[in-house]
């Protein structure tokens, strides 16, 4: 029998497994049945006040309204980062909480399955960089499961809608809309091959803010009638919170809903009708932000939104009329169906696995790309790309370069990643010395330098002195603080500080030449005397 491989859809808000079962894959469910959210697993961790055993999932949600300064939830926004969180008197890094999450999924497939499972594939949003990809399998290490493959999101999700088995060339957009964020993906698909075109979207916009409009409003409903405002009230906050999400989800298949919450304040209950028509106008601004990530990605793969093919949707908002019909709105066509929003990564990751285990029959190559341009320090603290952003993985590309001073006899590299022209406007992803260099006039020795990037994403750097032969090399570790409001960060910087940098490099440029033909004028000089 193949061995068991499971797909893993690891959420800021909630998680999602799934398995091949007689050739199709099958969500897995967790021990405490499907939660309202539409997944089975709340990516949520609490440690109960009375020291007893650790709470994941349903069970840590269900005490998070009275233990929540030793509930972690969101912990994936911290992937990649140094982040450390402190409850009762102990460090957890964000690398452990997703572990945790990990566990409580193996150990429920394993019950599901009646099989021991050490193997999964994990998806990550297509914007993550390598310190994320990185911390994401040592979750997976510290679960106990050996992480057979890292895919983006949107590669799984259109996996999940069988459109591998397409016989023809498509432009795919892939239109995820989470809890926390917005991710708008175009990808092609021609002869077995899924390539991703460009990834664009916000970091900071997702249900989680239709659910605080539609609080904001019922909270004002109810100031109005009874004259108490519950902003100061953590708990009937947060009872509110889960009151408001509830009937949002419930106004996708009906046209109006009532919140009822008894006791909400004293002996006072809340009571409102709301609509879908209302529901519509409170979250139509939010809707709207998402126009801008359509458009950067459509510009950015260089094509019209007549040229999209298929259009696929991915989470839970997705689920809404009113953002079904803004995405049809935007690109010209419907969206396809059959597959539910909340399950597509799932099913996709699922299907990812069944490949690498044998149980899916597939000639289908996944090629994903590098989310932002990697290169090294030079002289003067300008930052020489290496592989440009958007470059298709795996891949390995090199440069050669040379020393910048006399009988220099080590070389460090320094690894960066960023759109910026200055080394000090982007992240250094680690650093390491060429030593041993052997002592010769400054642009004389060779240093080439590598970069290799292997399908996860993770990056190995190699230095090699082609004289010598001697090399030295790094592989880049999650050590870094980049988190994924800081890519869209280190975006949006490079587009509004083109000038400025470019500015900034000439100086530095102006000044190596200079400082070059100086110091071959002197050598000219002296070899005169």
């Amino acid at each position: 029998m193949a061995e068991r491989i499971i797909g893993i859809d690891l959420g800021t808000s909630n998680s999602a497994a799934a398995i091949i079962q007689g050739g199709k894959p099958t969500i897995i469910p967790s021990a405490e049945g499907q939660t309202a959210h539409g997944k089975a697993f709340p990516s949520v961790v609490a440690f109960p006040k009375d020291g007893s055993a650790m709470l994941v999932g349903t069970p840590a949600v269900n005490q998070a309204v009275t233990n929540p300064e030793n509930t972690i939830t969101k912990a994936k926004r911290k992937m990649g980062t140094d982040h450390v969180y402190k409850i009762q008197g102990k460090e957890y890094k964000p690398q452990q909480i997703s572990a945790f999450i990990l566990q409580k999924i193996k150990k429920d497939a394993e019950a599901f399955t009646g099989d021991k499972i050490t193997k999964a594939v994990i998806t990550v949003p297509a914007y993550f960089d390598d310190n994320q990809r990185q911390a994401t399998k040592d979750a997976g290490t510290i679960a106990g499961l050996e992480v057979a493959r890292i895919i983006n999101e949107p590669t799984a999700a259109s996996l999940a809608f069988g459109l591998d088995k397409a016989k023809q060339e498509m432009k795919i957009l892939v239109f995820d809309f989470g809890g926390g964020t917005l991710d708008v993906t175009i990808m092609e698909m021609g002869g077995g091959v899924f390539e991703v075109q460009s990834t664009s979207g916000d970091t900071k916009l997702g249900g989680t803010d239709m659910d605080l409009s539609i609080m904001d409003y019922v909270k004002e409903e109810f100031r109005k009638k009874e004259g108490v405002d519950l902003s100061s009230d953590k708990k009937a906050m947060e009872r509110l919170r889960e009151a408001c999400e509830k009937a949002k989800i419930q106004l996708s298949g009906v046209m109006e809903t009532d919140i009822n919450l008894p006791y909400i304040h004293e002996k006072t209950a809340l009571e409102v009708k709301l609509t879908r028509a209302k529901l519509d106008s409170i979250v139509t601004s939010l809707v709207e932000r998402c126009k801008p990530s359509i458009d950067k990605a459509l510009e950015d793969a260089k094509i019209s939104a007549s040229e999209i093919t298929k259009i696929v949707l991915v989470g839970g908002p997705t689920r809404m009329p009113i953002v079904k019909k803004f995405v049809t709105d935007a690109i010209g066509k419907e969206a396809e169906s059959g597959v539910d929003p909340m399950e597509a990564v799932a099913f996709g990751a699922a299907v990812q696995a069944g490949i690498l285990a044998g149980d899916v029959e597939s000639d289908i190559v996944l090629l994903d790309v590098t989310p932002l341009t990697l290169g090294i320090e030079t002289l003067g603290g300008v930052r020489e790309p290496i592989i440009e952003r958007n470059t298709t993985i795996p891949t390995s590309k090199d440069k050669t370069f040379t020393t910048a001073a006399d009988s220099q006899t080590a070389v460090t590299i320094n690894v960066v990643q960023g759109e910026r022209p200055m080394v000090a406007d982007n992240v250094s992803l680690g650093s390491f010395n060429l030593t041993d260099v052997p002592p010769a006039p400054r642009g004389v020795p060779q240093i080439n330098v590598k970069f290799d990037i292997d399908a996860n994403g993770i990056i190995n750097v190699t230095a090699k002195d082609l004289g010598t032969g001697k090399d030295a090399k790094i592989t880049v570790e999650s050590s870094t603080k980049l988190s994924d409001e800081e890519v869209e960060k280190l975006k949006e910087d490079a587009e509004k500080h083109a000038e400025e940098d470019k500015k900034k490099k000439d100086t530095v440029d102006i000044k190596n030449e200079a400082e070059s033909f100086i110091y071959t004028t002197e050598k000219l000089v002296n070899q005169d005397l």
